[in-house]
C-alpha cells in the first residue's frame, strides 16, 4: 500500500511538472515571437510571425483534446452552427478557464451573434490572460466601431500597432480621427 501511494505521488509530480514545463515553453516561445513581431516593419516577415503566434495560441499547452475541441468549435462557428460552437467553447472554458484562446474564440462567436456586451466581457478575460492578443484587441476595436465609440477603438488600434506594427487596419486610426472630428463639427 505504501509503495502504491509513493508511485501515485511520483506520477502526479511528473505530470504536474510536464504540464508546467509545457506552459513555460509556450510562454517563452510567444515572448520571442512577440519581441520579433514588435521590431519588424517587413510585411512578409510580420505575416510569418503572426501565423506562428496564432499556431501557438491554437494549441493548448498540455491537453491535445482541448486543442481538438477548439478546432471543432472554430469549424462549427465558420460553418454557421453558432449554438453548437457556443457549447463547445463554453465547455473548453469550463475545463480550462486559463486558456486565452478559448475565450477569444467565444468572444469572436459572440461578435458574430451580435452579442457585443458578452463579447466585450470575454475579450476582457482574453486580455487579462494575454495582454498582447492583437486578435482580441482588434475584435474589441471592431465592436467599439459598431457601437460608435470611436475614441475607444482608436485606443485599442494604437495598442495593436505597438504589438504588431504592420497589421492590416493601421490606416483605420486616421480615418476614425477624421470621423470624430466631423462628428464634433
Amino acid at each position: 500500500m505504501l509503495v502504491t501511494k509513493y508511485k501515485l505521488i511520483i506520477i502526479f509530480l511528473f505530470l504536474f511538472t510536464s504540464f508546467a514545463e509545457s506552459e513555460i515553453l509556450q510562454k517563452e516561445k510567444l515572448d520571442k515571437l512577440f519581441y520579433r513581431l514588435s521590431k519588424t516593419y517587413d510585411y512578409n516577415n510580420a505575416n510569418l510571425l503572426e501565423k506562428k503566434i496564432w499556431a501557438v495560441w491554437h494549441k493548448h499547452p498540455n491537453n491535445e483534446s482541448l486543442t481538438d475541441k477548439l478546432k471543432l468549435g472554430t469549424d462549427s462557428m465558420y460553418e454557421g452552427n453558432f449554438k453548437y460552437a457556443l457549447q463547445v467553447f463554453t465547455n473548453i472554458i469550463i475545463t480550462d478557464p486559463s486558456w486565452a484562446e478559448a475565450w477569444n474564440k467565444r468572444a469572436t462567436l459572440l461578435f458574430f451573434m451580435n452579442q457585443y456586451q458578452r463579447s466585450l466581457s470575454d475579450i476582457d478575460t482574453v486580455l487579462h490572460l494575454e495582454p498582447r492578443h492583437f486578435g482580441a484587441l482588434s475584435g474589441r476595436a471592431q465592436i467599439f466601431i459598431e457601437l460608435k465609440e470611436y475614441e475607444k477603438a482608436i485606443k485599442d488600434l494604437k495598442k495593436i500597432k505597438k504589438i504588431h506594427p504592420t497589421i492590416k487596419g493601421n490606416d483605420t486610426i486616421p480615418k476614425l480621427g477624421k470621423l470624430i472630428k466631423n462628428l464634433s463639427v
